[in-house]
């Protein structure tokens, strides 16, 4: 928004608003920011506020929607943070990730650890259609 300011709109998720509801308790923010094969992060903390500002929503549009809520962030300090922990994990480097095998499904556990009466199959086909019908 200017030197000291910007705005993060609010993209279709889990409908929760649980960083709304952390915002509104406790105003101090802190981003961090990764980018495919760069090893820096960029970290950014600060005061943040839940806006409806018409205008700016509007600006923020993606694909013909526009976001319910802006998280306006004033901020306070910025700055890269080492790379040493993005080099060490290899996080950009597929080859060298672990292997899944063994982990459960989002879904799997959903259904889990709160004892969701539902199949998991179910729960799968959920989410699938929220991938493909919510993002923006």
């Amino acid at each position: 928004m200017d030197g000291k300011t910007l705005a993060v709109p609010d993209r279709p998720g889990n409908r929760r608003a649980d960083t709304f509801t952390n915002v509104l308790e406790n105003p101090r923010v802190g981003l961090i920011f990764f980018v495919p094969g760069k090893s820096e992060t960029l970290r950014i903390s600060g005061r943040a506020k839940i806006v409806r500002d018409a205008n700016l929503r509007e600006s923020m549009a993606a694909r013909g929607k526009t976001p319910e809520f802006a998280l306006v962030l004033e901020v306070e300090e910025a700055f890269f943070h080492c790379s040493k922990c993005i080099v060490r994990s290899n996080l950009w480097i597929p080859d060298a990730w672990p292997s899944l095998d063994g982990l459960p499904s989002v879904a799997q556990t959903m259904v889990d650890a709160p004892a969701l009466p539902m199949p998991v199959e179910a729960l799968e086909e959920i989410i699938r259609q929220d991938e493909s019908e919510r993002l923006h």
